[in-house]
């Protein structure tokens, strides 16, 4: 790990794991001790997303595994490198009923790219070599490693006639150029178009000076999402973020950048791009063929097929309908100044509380252009997302992932701080991990916590009162004192009711951070996912209306 330029590894101590908690400390490795394992392997996925260094997380046998699925699954879902270490219990009591012993192996596979227990000291290097690899994806999907040993020998050393140096080289990202066929077919799609959309993904990053240059040259909309958020800059005259319904409705060809086709984007359906002539380039299955097949494919590192578009295509005039451009361009700058100006004046709820736009617009404004913004929640998090916004910005993810917000917001502030770092959270997401405040005094991350509190789970609230005869139970959250949780942690803590005093208090936040904020807000606000039928989960598509109109076309299908 040292020689791979780890710096800090997330974990929570334990008997099976000490030996190599011990050596980390004495190589000068930074060791963040948490709470809980789920946080550890959120904190590492969130240092590993800002960073782009290793995301280390190690955790103990038994429970301290089990503990830590929920961070593994997320950083599998959102195919995010990590690498998690653990333990087992001592070879001479493998296949016996010994302290803390489950099978890990068989439990993390399903949601690990790489998944072994080394049993030998001459294999360690070669395991850890290629449980790195496996992560970042070489030849397969990135996502999570899980690597363990038995204490026993964690106790060894490596045989010298083992430690090849060539097992300390860090691995570069695969690069590799497209076919030349492929960037003909492809050019001549996107240079023929009238209605050019293009959509970015993970397999985008790095390239966003390629992704600009293919921008400028088509004159067409783009639309990112969280996974490539930042890559485009926010005034870029093509990125149109209000307009993403109707762009996908109307595009003629939808070329995707290193972007799996999920529920996020209709999977791609016809139902939801009607009009579209579709170009995937990537270079991993996901990326590539998942949900609908292209009728362009392109494979190849994004950079590099960027490039080789807009090489290919220097001469030529590209066909499209700039007026269409220019009215979507329009109506997205109206859309987003409208939003601007409604969250900062919309009224309270009949219960006399703030609306949670009312908070987001009132911290947006408060924070700094290159501040860290992380969401967390269900309701909440659908109102964030078109409400924040930040050069860095994580939130829940496809895995839908509740809880992310305090872990993520630590290891933010740890690797950036001199940087303004803000938490807004509903308040059920908070409690996930709550007590993780005290691992954010005890290393000293300047984060602003800001609990958008309506003491309840109120997208499924909302859901029971529209869909299920107002029979509401098990979706309130009465009687929580989060300041209180708060100062009783070591943290600052303030409550906030009336809209008025908010923006002293967060100025004091963030003044005195590591500090929370407890904001009072409506029960009554409707968000932008209830609203979409999100949370009642659609028989065929994520939307409500996405579902009536596959459901549409399955039928004159069937007809």
């Amino acid at each position: 790990l040292f020689k791979r330029g780890v710096d800090r590894v997330f974990s929570l101590c334990g008997g099976h794991i000490l030996p190599i908690w011990d050596h980390l400390r004495r190589l000068g490795i930074r060791i963040i001790d948490v709470r809980d394992e789920r946080a550890a392997v959120h904190m590492a996925h969130a240092h590993r997303e800002l960073t782009g260094s290793p995301g280390v997380a190690m955790v103990t046998a038994g429970p301290g595994m089990t503990n830590s699925l929920t961070g593994i699954a997320n950083a599998h879902v959102c195919r995010v490198p990590l690498l998690i270490i653990s333990g087992v219990p001592p070879r001479p009591q493998q296949y016996m009923p010994a302290l803390q012993s489950v099978p890990h192996v068989d439990i993390v596979r399903p949601v690990t790219r790489y998944a072994r227990t080394v049993w030998r000291a001459e294999h360690v290097l070669r395991e850890l070599d290629e449980a790195m690899a496996c992560a970042e994806g070489h030849f397969q999907e990135p996502g999570p490693a899980f690597i363990d040993f038995p204490t026993d020998l964690l106790r060894e050393e490596v045989p010298e006639a083992f430690i090849e140096n060539v097992r300390f080289k860090p691995r570069g990202p695969l690069v590799f150029p497209p076919l030349q066929a492929d960037v003909e077919a492809a050019v001549n799609a996107l240079w023929g178009s009238r209605r050019p959309l293009i959509i970015a993904g993970r397999g985008a990053r790095g390239a966003g000076e390629q992704i600009i240059r293919l921008l400028n040259a088509l004159d067409c909309v783009y639309l990112d999402t969280a996974e490539s958020r930042g890559l485009v800059p926010e005034d870029h005259p093509s990125l149109m973020p209000a307009m993403r319904a109707r762009a996908m409705n109307e595009a003629d060809v939808v070329m995707t950048v290193g972007r799996s086709l999920d529920f996020q984007l209709g999977y791609g359906s016809a139902a939801v791009f009607p009009n579209s002539l579709f170009i995937r380039t990537g270079t991993t299955p996901l990326e590539l063929r998942d949900s609908r097949r292209a009728d362009i494919e392109v494979a190849g590192s994004a950079a590099e097929v960027l490039t080789a578009l807009c090489e290919a295509a220097l001469e030529m005039n590209p066909a499209t309908d700039h007026t269409w451009v220019e009215f979507m361009r329009v109506e997205d700058r109206e859309r987003r100044e409208k939003l601007a100006r409604s969250m900062s004046a919309v009224p309270p709820g009949r219960d006399g509380y703030m609306h949670p736009y009312r908070l987001l617009s009132c911290l947006k404004e408060n924070l700094n252009s290159d501040a860290v913004v992380v969401a967390d929640g269900g309701d909440l998090l659908s109102f964030a997302r078109v409400a924040m916004s930040g050069t860095a910005y994580l939130d829940c993810g496809p895995f839908g992932c509740l809880g992310v917000g305090v872990p993520y917001g630590i290891a933010a502030a740890l690797a950036f701080p001199g940087r303004q770092v803000a938490v807004v959270s509903g308040d059920g997401s908070f409690g996930f991990n709550a007590i993780e405040l005290d691992s954010c005094r005890r290393h000293g991350a300047k984060v602003i916590f800001v609990v958008a509190n309506n003491s309840a789970w109120n997208i499924e609230r909302n859901d029971q009162i529209e869909n299920y005869g107002a029979r509401i139970f098990g979706t309130e959250l009465e009687g929580c004192d989060y300041a209180a949780l708060a100062r009783s942690l070591g943290v600052c803590g303030e409550r906030v009711v009336n809209p008025d005093e908010l923006p002293d208090a967060i100025q004091r936040g963030l003044e005195n951070a590591p500090a929370l904020l407890d904001v009072t807000v409506t029960r009554d606000a409707f968000s932008p996912d209830f609203l979409s039928g999100l949370a009642g989960i659609p028989e065929k598509q994520a939307l409500s209306k996405w579902d009536k109109l596959e459901s549409e076309r399955l039928k004159r299908t069937n007809d």
